[in-house]
């Protein structure tokens, strides 16, 4: 009999997990992401937020093996997408998303490479003070191989699949060609009704008491169905699908893109960058541990983490809302976008105002977003018709119409700096940029 246990979870209920899925669960690298908060520093605004990367791995892992189950996968393609599920985010670094691009410069991988690489033993797995602990275990693509789930398959779900491109997508829409096979199975994990954002939605709207993430997951789920290789929801999930983008829509400018949250992530990001460590392990680390090392490296660094702990945070000095873009701003700030353009923009600014760069953050829309083209996922969800025909979504909803027009963000630029600089940061951001 392979052992089983039922854990108990706030958004899901009862998840059961066995045989190989709760070994794999229990390994080390695992566990690390009980110490990764799945919001970064969203806890600065929304208190209850220290939910951690491991419970939404754990709730992907559940929905992904429910949405299996309802297009009829069998048990080799299901196994495949629950382990998917349970990894998707095995390599994310300390704070999410907050820290992605300094991981991606340190590793040169971003984390669905590193999460193959981690997966099939071709990076370090452990720190090398847990090598008395952790050397010498097998790797975990060795584990699954073991149980008959193919590593391969598991890390190919995990990265995003060709066929999400436009062009791909372009062939489904007015083509109606079939995919390369199996498609659906990558779908579960990255598609525009999947596992992982069903997940985040809901538990991020329940650990941060904002309702807008309330989702009808039954309904997405009962809906679903295979065609052309790709998953469509029959008609009936229309007003299921209406209510997963207002929620994404409503949650990407209520949280994940709220401004308290973007300037205090900037302070964090600037100690990191200045810190001067190795962050090549930075994959194996948690937040308090990263937090640590950086307050131990000293000068200016050390000070930032140490502020954003006691949350001492720089305020705003400057911005640019949605609602007074015009093209001539959007030209302007397209020169600054990027990492590289928001540093230039940084120290343009606390030159004009005197300051110290280190503490003049500046946080950019997306240039797509202000090219107008942004897009939070992917928003075009097919929807069967009665005869059999797939059209988008927004074919039947004005809804999804109005929302893949909106603007996620309800900024354009951020400028934050210390207190005592902000009335110089600001006539100086408004010089800088003509505004």
């Amino acid at each position: 009999m392979p052992r089983s246990k039922v854990v108990q979870d706030p958004v899901h209920g009862s998840i059961e997990v066995d045989g190989v899925f709760l070994e794999i669960m229990d390994r080390h690298e695992m566990q690390r992401l009980r110490s990764v908060k799945q919001l970064g520093l969203g806890n600065l605004v929304f208190p209850a937020a220290n939910h951690t990367r491991f419970e939404h791995c754990l709730g992907t892992y559940h929905l992904a093996g429910r949405m299996a189950d309802a297009i009829g996968l069998d048990r080799e393609d299901s196994d495949a997408v629950r382990m998917a599920g349970l990894l998707h985010d095995i390599c994310h670094p300390p704070f999410s998303h907050a820290l992605e691009p300094i991981m991606e410069e340190a590793t040169g991988l971003d984390h669905m490479e590193l999460a193959r690489a981690l997966i099939k033993g071709d990076i370090p797995n452990h720190l090398p003070e847990s090598d008395d602990i952790l050397g010498g275990l097998p790797t975990m693509a060795e584990i699954m191989e073991s149980q008959g789930i193919s590593a391969d398959d598991v890390c190919g779900i995990i990265a995003y699949p060709e066929s999400t491109g436009e062009e791909a997508l372009d062939r489904f829409w007015n083509k109606h060609e079939y995919f390369p096979s199996k498609d659906y199975a990558h779908q579960i994990i990255h598609g525009p009704v999947d596992a992982d954002q069903m997940d985040y939605l809901m538990r991020d709207a329940h650990h941060t008491g904002v309702s807008h993430g309330s989702i009808d997951s039954e309904r997405l789920i009962k809906t679903m169905m295979v065609q052309n290789d790709r998953i469509v929801l029959r008609r009936g999930g229309i007003t299921a699908a209406e209510g997963l983008m207002v929620s994404r829509s409503l949650m990407y400018t209520t949280v994940y893109f709220h401004e308290t949250v973007r300037i205090a992530q900037r302070m964090l990001t600037k100690a990191v960058e200045g810190s001067g460590l190795d962050l090549s392990d930075i994959y194996l680390r948690g937040d308090s541990d990263l937090m640590s090392m950086v307050a131990a490296s000293g000068g200016k660094p050390s000070r930032n983490v140490r502020r954003v702990a006691a949350r001492m945070l720089n305020k705003k000095a400057f911005a640019v809302y949605s609602e007074d873009m015009t093209d001539e701003k959007a030209e302007v700030l397209l020169e600054y976008t990027g990492r590289e353009g928001a540093r230039r923009l940084e120290d343009e600014i606390a030159d004009a105002a005197g300051v110290d760069p280190f503490d003049v953050g500046a946080e950019l829309t997306s240039s797509s977003n202000l090219q107008g083209r942004m897009r939070i996922g992917k928003t075009d969800v097919a929807i069967a018709d009665e005869g059999g025909r797939i059209k988008s979504l927004a074919r039947f909803s004005p809804i999804a119409r109005s929302l893949q027009a909106r603007d996620p963000y309800g900024w354009a630029l951020l400028v934050s700096a210390l207190e005592s600089d902000r009335d110089a940061v600001r006539r100086a951001a408004q010089k800088v940029l003509g505004f």
